[in-house]
């Protein structure tokens, strides 16, 4: 039988694209963009449109397996689900009754976006007593930072962007990870918008820009504070919308005097003369709109960079024009009702304690860690790949008294090292509901085919263990018996504007609904909801944490500025994604791995020369916390004194049988307990 399915990416990027899925006889046979959805319009990358070769891949896990063989070896046989799930529960048992739920450790991310999936296992950790993971490797600094001047984490709309004179990627490589965006950036073009890119090298994003700025890595927020500096200076700020929105801007004015634009071409390597016409072009244009990525976040300052960045479209008032205004991620203009989903209340008291995911390596290392964690349940995330200071890691992973259980699609390198694999679900297979961080449409979907093997989704999952800890007895908490239409009306039912008229029935009708807000979407047109109710320059929440009150640059711990660290480890390594994987997910892809050639290091030739490294050369990139080796290629797309490694192999694809997250360090950032994963030091030496 062949049939024309709907259905949605749930991979973590901002574009959540609609889907059409082809099944010929229960099987996907070919995935593409859904043209009816008014923001992907039919777009869909390279590796959603193979998406049935993930489905299908070698890799699959297709029963429940039982570890035979050492720690990381990666050695299984299969075992059925009611042994496995029995085993689970009982060693789960045996761990809290010996040391307590804070034994146990959940450990969970992006690895679907899905909300229903994401927050599976959460009612179930929390009921345990188990200890809170901190879920922080990715978007909590940025997060922060936009907070701490806006208040909350919305921006405008970006469809909004086709009505723009100037649109500024900053820190954003859309042509990799927001495909979509690229769409909307070629139509603004198309009406005269002028492009900038701002990144420390040049992506492919950068090659399509009018004008392409290049600063050090870790700069940006001082680049925003030198616009600052020439926008008040030469008076092309909107004193009207300051007046009545902000809060600060005297003192700002005062402060950004130190930043002139001398000042900060030092910093950020860029011209005087690059920063004063940048700024001004921005200061003259109304309808301007930065799209802001993750990525210049995870640095030492990357919270402070957010919150500098924030305040530009304040001063020009471009937050009040109908085009104009800045997005880092729309996830908080979905009003649902999370907390139905995540159920802290089933947590004892007192809370159990938190440990942040970044430091992964150190709680299952720490001979001080009271209680040990002695009990680690992994979905949705890849620790072993993703996680920084990946030997640290590797090292917890392998003890032999840490019993690692692994809810996955894929042999990956984390199964690897586990004790019990239980085969997951992919989107094709599951039901869920999406809400994007780059758009504002919700978004449902249901299984196109049944499941492969024997997979389960993580609700699924979760129900069972749940009944076998005793927590789905009748007279315990309801919750584990709901299916996932319950759910899905829990999460509607919180009454906010956002999800006004959307319903289960409607979205099962129309797959994709916008959520109830204004067109244009203006959420800072006339302040923000801070404590002050103002788009927010001076912080108040910002000084009592000990973080300075206005926007600030503050250099790199692990930078050029650390002149001692630099003299061993001399140039700034930054870990940005490639184009053929998102995070780890994409390399058990043979094909994918295939066009991605191999893991790179990318060098300018002027770092390269006296190491005496040419094109194509086997090196070694070291840092304070160890080394992996790649594949040199020689490029003046980066600029001198950046080595540039992009994406994230799996250690068992890549030559020396370790990541680059080796290389990475797992310290915190300066706000929201986010990554520092950009702000290395490294030395490269010729194989």
């Amino acid at each position: 039988m062949h049939e024309i399915r709907r259905s949605v990416c749930p991979h973590d990027c901002p574009s959540q694209c609609a889907l059409v899925v082809t099944v010929d006889d229960g099987r996907v046979t070919d995935v593409g963009g859904d043209p009816a959805h008014p923001f992907t319009r039919g777009v869909v990358c390279g590796k959603v449109h193979d998406y049935a070769e993930r489905v299908y891949a070698p890799t699959r896990v297709l029963t429940p397996l039982r570890r035979v063989g050492a720690k990381g070896e990666g050695r299984f046989e299969p075992i059925g689900w009611d042994a496995a799930i029995d085993l689970i529960a009982r060693r789960w048992q045996g761990v809290i009754a010996e040391w307590g739920g804070e034994a146990i450790l959940p450990f969970s991310y992006g690895g679907t976006l899905g909300l229903l999936q994401y927050w599976a296992g959460h009612p179930l950790f929390h009921a345990l007593g188990a200890s809170q993971l901190d879920r922080t490797i990715c978007v909590t600094t940025a997060y922060a930072g936009w907070t701490a001047t806006l208040g909350t984490v919305t921006g405008s709309d970006a469809e909004q962007m086709v009505g723009s004179d100037l649109v500024v990627l900053w820190g954003i490589n859309a042509s990799y990870t927001h495909i979509n965006l690229m769409s909307l950036v070629k139509r603004a073009r198309k009406r005269g918008a002028f492009i900038v890119c701002i990144d420390p090298y040049r992506t492919q994003t950068a090659k399509t820009a009018d004008l392409y700025l290049q600063p050090r890595p870790g700069t940006d927020g001082a680049l925003a504070l030198g616009m600052m500096h020439v926008l008040i200076e030469e008076g092309l700020v909107d004193h009207e919308y300051i007046h009545r929105a902000t809060l600060g801007y005297g003192p700002l004015a005062q402060h950004v005097k130190q930043y002139d634009p001398e000042r900060v071409a030092a910093i950020t390597g860029l011209t005087p003369e690059a920063i004063v016409s940048f700024a001004r072009r921005y200061g003259a244009t109304k309808a301007s709109f930065l799209r802001v990525g993750i990525g210049l976040s995870r640095h030492d300052n990357g919270g402070g960079t957010c919150r500098a960045i924030a305040c530009l479209p304040a001063l020009t008032g471009a937050y009040a024009h109908p085009s104009g205004g800045a997005l880092l991620s729309s996830t908080r203009a979905f009003g649902l009702d999370l907390a139905a989903l995540e159920r802290r209340d089933l947590m004892p008291a007192p809370l159990p304690r938190t440990i942040n995911m970044i430091r992964l390596g150190q709680a299952l290392t720490d001979p001080g860690m009271s209680p040990p964690v002695k009990a680690l349940y992994v979905y949705n995330s890849n620790p072993a790949s993703v996680v920084p200071n990946q030997e640290l890691v590797l090292r917890g992973l392998a003890r032999e008294d840490l019993f690692t259980v692994v809810h996955e699609q894929h042999l990956t390198d984390t199964t690897d090292y586990a004790d019990i694999v239980l085969p997951a679900t992919t989107s094709m297979e599951h039901v869920d509901l999406y809400k994007s961080f780059g758009h504002l449409y919700l978004q449902l979907a249901e299984p196109v085919i049944g499941p492969v093997g024997e997979s389960r989704s993580n609700w699924r999952v979760v129900r069972l263990l749940a009944r076998a800890m005793g927590l789905a007895d009748p007279h315990c908490d309801p919750h584990f018996s709901k299916d996932e239409p319950a759910l899905i009306r829990e999460a509607l039912a919180s009454g906010d504007p956002s999800v006004a008229g959307i319903t289960y029935e409607r979205l099962k009708a129309e797959r994709s609904v916008r959520l109830s807000v204004g067109r244009p979407y203006l959420p800072f047109a006339a302040g923000a909801p801070t404590p002050s109710g103002k788009v927010e320059f001076v912080s108040e929440s910002m000084a009592r944490a000990g973080l300075p009150s206005l926007p600030t640059y503050v250099p790199l711990v692990e930078g050029p500025e650390n002149e001692a660290a630099a003299r061993r480890y001399p140039l700034q390594c930054i870990v940005p994604p490639n184009r053929f994987f998102l995070n780890s997910s994409f390399s058990q892809s043979d094909k994918l791995r295939r066009r991605q050639r191999g893991a790179s290091v990318f060098l300018h030739p002027e770092d390269a020369r006296p190491r005496g490294i040419a094109d194509g050369d086997a090196v070694m990139v070291r840092s304070a916390r160890g080394e992996a080796r790649f594949t040199a290629t020689l490029t003046d797309d980066t600029r001198p004194g950046l080595a540039v490694i992009e994406g994230i192999w799996w250690s068992k694809h890549q030559a020396g049988g370790r990541g680059v997250n080796v290389i990475t360090d797992d310290r915190l950032a300066d706000m929201g307990g986010g990554p520092a994963l950009h702000s290395n030091l490294v030395q490269v030496a010729r194989l």
